[in-house]
């Protein structure tokens, strides 16, 4: 992966190399720590110098911004619906029923991190950005080196990174629209199940009915916080769970055999190139067969 390269001008002469680092090219203190221990991580003008170092107009300060190998995960094939690649971002449009994360507990199981990895190279390990659910299909971001997940991470939830989801809730769906601005902790008792608890930590979640009929709403629904389970808990909350959610509302494996939650449409500003990048997922075909007695809303223009 290319270093970034930053010119010194008159405005920034006279600084550390350090601030320029942080707040120039925008890399945490654990990124520079990093680079001081590669032989080119950090140069000015060509040659590798230190932190503390003084910049002159002119000058040319270069950061490495790509991982070093670390064997971390087992890179295992698996077909992957590519979306968007460059040289420093991946999409994927996720299957359901694929876990995101390793598991201490099975260790050998294929993950979508296990299969990113072998796609490429075997040798570094990927970076998602956010995280789906074992059952939830659609896109995910996966940051190329640990630089770039720290900058995709600040970005989300702002208007530089949206993602937005399609959910298929339980019952008529009222109001139509909405916030739920309920906080979320562990469930009193388990280690893995959230619920709105007292004390938990703010949550946010936009809700729109797409489309619906007296058994099953079709919503667009849009996280304004990022916390495990939100969408699942907050419609459960207000008394419409996902279908086939098993664990917020009730299984239902004729109905659908998972939580019926799609990622469906991401829009980012490239943290390095500043392009806008906008990708849709369509339902996929479990989805899908839900909505075909539903009637869709149309919006005035």
């Amino acid at each position: 992966m290319r270093p970034l390269t930053f010119k010194i001008d008159e405005s920034t002469a006279g600084r550390a190399v350090k601030s320029l680092l942080r707040h120039e090219l925008a890399a945490s203190d654990a990124h520079i720590s990093r680079l001081k221990r590669r032989e080119n991580g950090i140069l000015l003008n060509g040659k590798p110098c230190y932190v503390t170092a003084r910049v002159q107009a002119g000058d040319e300060l270069q950061m490495e911004i790509g991982d070093e190998p670390d064997g971390h995960i087992v890179p295992m094939a698996f077909p992957l619906d590519v979306r968007f690649e460059d040289e420093y971002l991946l999409v994927i449009d996720k299957p359901a029923g694929i876990a995101v994360h390793q598991s201490t507990r099975n260790p050998e199981e294929l993950t979508l991190e296990n299969a990113v990895c072998a796609y490429l190279g075997g040798s570094i390990s990927p970076h998602p950005v956010s995280r789906l659910d074992r059952g939830t299909s659609g896109l995910i971001l996966f940051a190329k080196s640990g630089y770039l997940h720290e900058r995709l991470r600040r970005m989300q939830h702002t208007g530089a990174y949206l993602r937005t989801y399609q959910g298929i809730a339980v019952g008529k769906v009222e109001p139509p629209s909405g916030k739920i601005e309920r906080p979320i902790g562990l469930a009193e008792g388990s280690t893995y199940r959230r619920a709105v608890t007292v004390g938990g930590a703010p949550a946010l979640t936009e809700y729109r009915t797409l489309a619906g009929n007296e058994r099953l709403t079709l919503l667009e629904l849009l996280p304004r916080t990022g916390k495990t389970h939100q969408l699942r808990v907050h419609m459960a909350s207000v008394g419409y769970p996902l279908a086939g959610d098993w664990l917020y509302g009730e299984r239902n494996d004729a109905l659908i055999a998972r939580p019926a939650l799609h990622s469906c449409s991401l829009e980012l500003t490239h943290p390095i190139t500043g392009e806008q990048i906008k990708l849709v997922s369509e339902l996929p075909e479990d989805m899908r067969v839900l909505t075909q007695d539903m009637t869709f809303l149309v919006e005035d223009d």
